[in-house]
């Protein structure tokens, strides 16, 4: 029989300073950037044609029904560690661990994403005032440079932020998000007025006779492509557990940007489609393209500044999601101890948080832009599903676990939720799922080589889910010596 439900509880070591409307601007932060200022045009000239439109409508229903869940498990367990807590709660200690891998890859890859569509935009603006950087340093070598520099720049100054405290990185993303979220609306209303509906014929192109290339597969391939754009809810998730309130303020924050962020893609979508031919549209700054055909030369320059803002608070929202699951791996030792620091005064794992910098910035110099976004949005994806799929297994293990927020219908939601992640995940090309393989593999290795041995004997070192009448809180167990 089960015992009273233990109270939520938050991690005890990390600075408690995010309110609701600072978990929505981070969630507006890590979703509102690369979605719309650069997947928008390849996925549109590859994929889906105008019925990128439709792309964006679906991840955004697949995310609403993920969104849900995603509530009721950060409310419950308000938590550094997001998808990974909740799975080591309900599936055990392997489960979680590649769960917590996977969220590793996805953080990293998606900011190293960003990171790249911020240099496109950086090298646009420059060149409007006669800079140019030599090409060298401009592209990752399998585009045709060397490194990236600019986006590896970027990354190593928002790790530097980040590293000052949660308090001041959260206003300055604030403030950000404020700007691009007005830039965003200002190109919305004016280019409404120029929009040539002719150009939205055909809405979905007929398939060229590849799966994915246009036609119903391209449009669900593209929902799949541009599901990249949907992984502030990770974020927001993970920072349930620096909130003043998290179960009241979790919800409110996951909720509150999902909604806002598939509103605005659908309009940018619709907007930018509408403006120019979508086959023209395979570009690095769509959007500035677009400004072009409303010709007004000031305004692109203003939407290249708001791309530039937009892109920076994506990267800073990945970085600081990724920082917060290494310090969540570590601090029940399946990593390193070091990666479980805090700082003394900031309360910032500022160890885990420059390792994570260092790397994303080499990735982010040296490898493609278009293999960074399928490898983000399969991973998410399989985050996404693992998440849909907690929901009713903890509703069953753990029936009288405090619940602050309980998804409704919760075996529909959750079940569709995990079989609409189970269809885009299968939409994206064999190439993303062998990198995929390979990823989850090296994760196995160091399990199985380092993790597991350490975790042995530890409150959070057990392999199979814990039973009902003992719902175990993550992160509680002794620190490490």
């Amino acid at each position: 029989m089960a015992t009273s439900p233990s109270p939520p509880t938050t991690d005890a070591g990390l600075a408690r300073a995010l309110t609701a409307p600072g978990l929505v601007c981070i969630g507006l932060g890590a979703t509102i950037g690369a979605g719309i200022f650069v997947l928008t045009g390849t996925t549109a000239a590859h994929y889906a044609g105008p019925g990128l439109i439709l792309s964006f409508v679906i991840g955004g229903l697949v995310s609403g029904l993920v969104g849900l869940c995603y509530a009721e498990l950060a409310a419950m367990i308000p938590e550094a560690g997001s998808t990974y807590a909740y799975t080591r709660v309900s599936l055990g200690l392997l489960p979680a661990w590649l769960v917590g891998w996977d969220l590793v890859l996805e953080f990293a890859f998606a900011a190293a994403t960003v990171a790249a569509g911020w240099s496109g935009y950086a090298r646009s603006l420059l060149a409007d005032f006669g800079l140019h950087l030599p090409p060298a340093l401009c592209a990752a070598p399998g585009a045709g440079g060397v490194i990236d520099l600019p986006a590896a720049g970027i990354v190593l100054a928002l790790t530097v932020l980040l590293t000052r405290g949660v308090r001041e990185a959260s206003r300055v993303n604030a403030a950000l998000v404020a700007l691009k979220i007005a830039i965003i609306l200002a190109f919305v209303g004016l280019g409404a007025i120029f929009v040539n509906p002719t150009l939205w014929q055909p809405f979905v192109p007929e398939n060229t006779g590849d799966f994915g290339h246009f036609g119903a597969s391209g449009v669900v391939r593209g929902a799949a492509v541009v599901f990249f754009a949907f992984i502030g809810f990770e974020t927001v998730s993970t920072a349930a557990g620096e909130c003043r309130d998290p179960q009241a303020d979790a919800p409110v924050g996951l909720i509150g940007s999902l909604l806002l962020s598939t509103l605005l893609y659908v309009a940018v979508a619709a907007v930018l489609t509408g403006l120019v031919p979508y086959r023209d549209l395979d570009v690095p700054d769509p959007i500035a393209k677009a400004v072009e055909v409303i010709g007004y030369p000031n305004f692109s320059l203003f939407v290249k500044i708001g791309a530039l803002v937009g892109l920076t608070t994506s990267t800073l929202t990945a970085l600081y999601g990724q920082g917060r699951i290494f310090y969540a791996l570590a601090r029940d030792r399946l990593l390193p101890d070091t990666f479980a620091q805090l700082n003394a005064t900031t309360r910032v794992p500022a160890v885990s948080q420059w390792t994570i910098g260092l790397c994303t910035a080499v990735v982010a110099g040296l490898v493609p832009i278009d293999v960074l976004g399928e490898l983000v949005s399969i991973g998410t994806l399989l985050a996404f599903g693992l998440v849909c799929a907690t929901v009713p297994i903890l509703r069953r293990r753990q029936p009288d676990r405090h619940r602050p927020f309980r998804v409704p219908a919760a075996d529909l939601v959750a079940g569709l939720g995990l079989l609409a992640c189970a269809v885009l995940m299968a939409s994206l090309p064999p190439e993303t799922w062998i990198r995929l393989a390979l990823w989850l593999g090296i994760g196995l290795a160091i399990f199985y080589g380092y993790g597991r041995r350490r975790a042995q004997g530890s409150d959070t070192s057990t392999d199979t889910p814990a039973a009902p009448h003992d719902p175990p809180i993550p992160g509680t167990a002794p620190p490490p010596p």
